[in-house]
């Protein structure tokens, strides 16, 4: 069942950012007076197809990894004589660079509509609380203490810890000052804090800025309960359900969920008793957690199953929410914020600040949408912003084969006043895809080495 809902839940996702980039070119070649011979989503044998009044044929295929949009072109196959003014090839340099550039500006918008409506609905998050600061940690030596809300990072707005979190990451690969203005719960003044960082995060596959500065977020006292369970984990084949209390691992009593966490991951791949409370009854169980290794080498032990989350309380959640004009504004800002680290990111990664662990491929995609979708519709609606966002940059950089290719191959025909040649863009694509298929191979290999 989870394998259908992840499956799902890629599709759809893959589905939204897909259309919008493609009726982006499509919208403005219309509007450039091209004639749209497909408008495809997806690739491979179509599953429904239909036909508009300019005859257009609309296509949604099999494999649901991309999509097209295919004009009218003499480069393509010979065009009759009443239709070469709707001709791609035929337009003006200005005309096809916006026909081109149109596909990653649709996603940027669908960012900006997406954000702009988390703004106007509203959500609430839990206040970027310290719960815990690691004695000698660089968080610690520069001040903080358990209690602090972290306010701003380097001068920027932390209304949660996911906005901390990207304000943080921002900093990665950098030996830097970072510099966060806190507030202890009760108190009137801030405090600002610098804290000090050598090559931030660089060797980390999945970085961890919290616990790299050492500290860590406050949580409410967390019980033993199982809020959900993954299909074919240990903890189903054991036979746990959702609801069950934990109430001790090898007869040493559990007091919270972190305390289940620790004595589970203690044990990889070794059998363990089990005390479990279930609507009243006592139960003895045994499970074998299975074995995942961490970026340093280290083997720890895991079940597959979700905590069941309290309550958060009242007073340490926080509602963002603007009024619809304000919302525009806060939705565009953020877009640009994410574009630029998301972009920034690629820079580091090119030239090693940053380790290339850090690519994803559509398992991660899809496994991410999946979670994302099960926390609630913010969580998914957040993360469709941000992959639209990075779909877009990707697709703007100036690589053949992709949009900025194009792009620039059409900035040089500006410039020289004559386009470039075939033969050099047909070396230029093929470099292209060697670099493309090289990229998304590795992706894939990271995608599988992080299941």
């Amino acid at each position: 069942m989870d394998f259908l809902h992840t499956v799902f839940a890629l599709i759809i996702t893959l589905g939204i950012l897909i259309t919008f980039h493609e009726f982006g070119h499509f919208w403005v070649a219309r509007r450039c007076g091209v004639k749209v011979l497909r408008f495809s989503v997806g690739f491979g044998k179509p599953l429904l197809r239909w036909h508009d009044r300019q005859g257009t044929e609309y296509v949604i295929a099999l494999l649901p990894l991309g999509g097209y949009v295919k004009m009218l072109d003499e480069r393509e196959g010979e065009v009759p004589a009443e239709l070469l003014d709707q001709s791609f090839n035929r337009k003006t340099v200005g005309q096809r660079f916006a026909i081109v550039a149109a596909g990653p500006l649709a996603n940027f918008l669908l960012a900006i509509i997406a954000y702009w409506f988390l703004f106007v609905v509203g959500t609430q998050v839990p206040a970027p609380l310290v719960g815990q600061v690691e004695e000698g940690s660089p968080a610690a030596l520069a001040g903080m203490q358990p209690g602090d809300e972290v306010l701003r990072v380097n001068g920027r707005d932390t209304a949660s810890w996911q906005e901390v979190g990207l304000g943080l990451l921002a900093n990665m690969g950098e030996s830097t000052r970072i510099t966060l203005d806190v507030r202890q719960e009760n108190a009137s003044h801030e405090r600002q804090l610098q804290v000090n960082v050598q090559q931030f995060l660089s060797g980390q596959g999945e970085p961890d800025p919290f616990g790299s500065l050492g500290f860590m977020p406050w949580r409410p006292d967390i019980e033993p309960l199982l809020g959900s369970i993954q299909s074919s984990s240990p903890a189903q084949l054991a036979g746990l359900q959702t609801g069950d209390r934990i109430l001790s691992v090898n007869q040493q009593a559990v007091l919270n969920w972190s305390s289940l966490v620790e004595q589970l991951q203690a044990h990889p791949g070794q059998q363990i008793a089990l005390a479990v409370e279930r609507e009243g009854r006592y139960l003895e169980l045994s499970i074998t957690p299975a074995t995942r290794q961490l970026d340093d080498g280290r083997e720890i032990g895991f079940i597959g199953a979700g905590v069941q989350m309290p309550e958060w309380p009242a007073h340490l959640l926080r509602e963002v929410r603007f009024g619809p004009f304000e919302s525009l504004w806060k939705a565009t800002e953020k877009t640009a914020e994410m574009s630029w680290l998301t972009l920034h990111s690629i820079g580091k990664m090119i030239t090693g600040l940053i380790s290339p662990t850090n690519l994803s491929g559509p398992i991660t995609i899809a496994r991410v949408a999946s979670d994302s979708a099960k926390s609630g519709w913010e969580s998914f609606i957040t993360f469709l912003a941000y992959v639209s966002i990075s779909l877009a940059i990707l697709n703007l950089l100036p690589v053949p084969v992709l949009d900025g290719g194009h792009l620039m191959f059409y900035a040089i025909e500006a410039i020289r006043g004559k386009p470039v040649s075939e033969a050099a863009q047909e070396m230029a694509t093929r470099v292209g895809l060697a670099m493309l298929g090289s990229l998304m191979i590795l992706a894939f290999y990271f995608d599988i080495l992080r299941l």
